[in-house]
């Protein structure tokens, strides 16, 4: 089910209200050298952005002693700070999102790791979920349309969808699996991968069928989405 208004999952509101600048401070000292050093050496994320280097088991915590509060997620976005935005995704209310949201943040995004916490930590429980991946998956920057397939996979992860909508999604697998660009299509792979994962045994069908399908074509990046797909889904007995 979706979000209902104010349902806080991660404890109650912090009394009184956080302040984006008391937040700021918090996270310039939580901040490592050593884990900024490592985002873009280890885990391949490469911002614009400036950033402290705040792991992310941090700043879970920290969203945790927070709650939910749509204002402070929106002035933390505003700061342009990495980690603030990291936050901020994990603060914010899915009951509050709109599509215009959505939107402005999605076009500040640069790196695979901001784009899929907002997706899986709370975007795809939003009511937009659904008409937000039917139109980035067309869209031509390359972390826009990883958000289309990067919020397809975590709507079917956290079930977030009927059959008919993941049905479409693979639809959507389908005719842009042939995208080479790294962060596309490893989330489109994500996306296959995950709607094979679910209960459904019609989306199980469908998906491990495209799979094979993919893993025989003569593109060599609709193959390695193919495959891989196949591997995970042999490897679970699916």
């Amino acid at each position: 089910m979706l979000a209902k208004k104010k349902v806080v999952a991660r404890g109650a509101k912090a009394a009184p209200k956080a302040d984006a600048k008391s937040v700021l401070a918090a996270l310039r000292r939580a901040g490592s050298p050593s884990y900024k050093a490592d985002m873009a050496a280890r885990y391949g994320i490469v911002t614009k952005a400036p950033v402290f280097g705040v792991p992310v088991a941090k700043l879970r915590a920290m969203a945790k002693s927070i709650g939910y509060d749509h204002a402070l997620a929106a002035a933390l976005w505003a700061r342009g700070i990495h980690d603030a935005r990291m936050l901020a995704t994990m603060v914010d209310d899915p009951a509050d999102v709109t599509t215009a949201q959505m939107e402005r943040w999605v076009k500040d995004m640069d790196n695979w790791g901001i784009v899929d916490t907002a997706c899986f930590h709370y975007w795809d429980r939003t009511p937009h979920a659904h008409n937000q991946i039917e139109k980035w998956a067309k869209a031509k920057p390359e972390f826009t349309k990883r958000a289309a397939f990067a919020l397809l996979a975590s709507c079917a992860v956290h079930k977030q969808g009927t059959d008919e909508q993941f049905l479409r999604g693979l639809e959507l697998i389908e005719a842009h699996a042939n995208d080479p660009r790294n962060f596309v299509r490893k989330a489109v792979n994500w996306a296959l991968r995950a709607i094979g994962g679910k209960a459904s045994p019609k989306l199980r069908s469908a998906a491990r069928e495209l799979a094979e399908q993919l893993s025989t074509s003569e593109d060599a990046t609709e193959r390695w989405v193919g495959r891989v797909a196949m591997k995970a889904f042999d490897k679970a007995g699916k």
